[in-house]
């Protein structure tokens, strides 16, 4: 069926990943899928949260938010607490990202993932949890730990259901429209960090669910492409 933007129900959006954009940060990038492009940095700090100290652990957090006009509308800037949507995001940011550092070979050092939204097209979250990762291991290749505190690399896509058909990497008007919406969080190794979806119409069946993880891992595969291509040079 034709898309909005021409594509084949299988293709993503046109993924571009920009390492080191922040250079007063300690790992950086600027990820662009399509019209969706979030900036995603790193931060490290000599401590962590008051409830882990003494562990011998490290900490991997994150924050989220658009910009006032990333949007066809403007969206007021957020206060000191984040509203509702940003604080769902940017939780499921971090523990995307804890799932694959190891914390003991962080040491006490705590590090806060940025992901400020230049353009919202639909798939934000996966932008910024794809996006992350590079901005991380950037960040960690830098602090040039004795042992690699990366077990694996992750990344995100969404997935949906459009008239009965199965699409990869929805846009902004796709997703208003799809009957099943899906976010899908993945490591390179295959395993699952979260699959989340929605019917907006008619209940979907298992096999329809097989389908969506199916179409899911031929976009991240190309995502985790992308991520060992702008990562190249860095020790992992």
């Amino acid at each position: 069926m034709p898309r909005v933007d021409g594509r084949g129900n299988l293709d993503l959006r046109v993924v571009k990943i920009e390492r080191g954009f922040m250079p007063n940060a300690e790992g950086s990038c600027l990820i662009s899928m399509g019209n969706t492009r979030v900036i995603c940095s790193a931060t490290v700090e000599e401590r962590v949260p008051m409830w882990m100290k003494g562990r011998g652990e490290g900490w991997v957090t994150a924050e989220y938010a658009m910009l006032p006009r990333s949007g066809k509308d403007r969206k007021p800037r957020e206060g000191i607490k984040p509203d509702g949507r940003s604080i769902e995001i940017q939780r499921l940011i971090g523990r995307s990202l804890r799932s694959v550092v190891d914390m003991k070979a962080l040491g006490e050092r705590m590090i806060t993932l940025d992901c400020d939204v230049l353009q919202a097209d639909g798939g934000t979250r996966c932008a910024s949890i794809t996006g992350c990762y590079v901005a991380l291991a950037e960040a960690l290749h830098n602090l040039k730990l004795k042992k690699s505190a990366l077990i694996d690399s992750v990344a995100a896509v969404s997935v949906g259901i459009q008239g009965g058909v199965e699409l990869l990497d929805l846009c902004y008007e796709e997703d208003s429209r799809a009957m099943v919406d899906m976010d899908i969080v993945a490591t390179g190794t295959g395993k699952y960090v979260e699959v989340r979806g929605t019917a907006e119409g008619r209940p979907y069946d298992r096999k329809q669910m097989d389908r969506l993880l199916d179409t899911a891992n031929i976009g991240l595969e190309t995502l985790f492409r992308k991520q060992k291509e702008a990562l190249d040079g860095i020790a992992l």
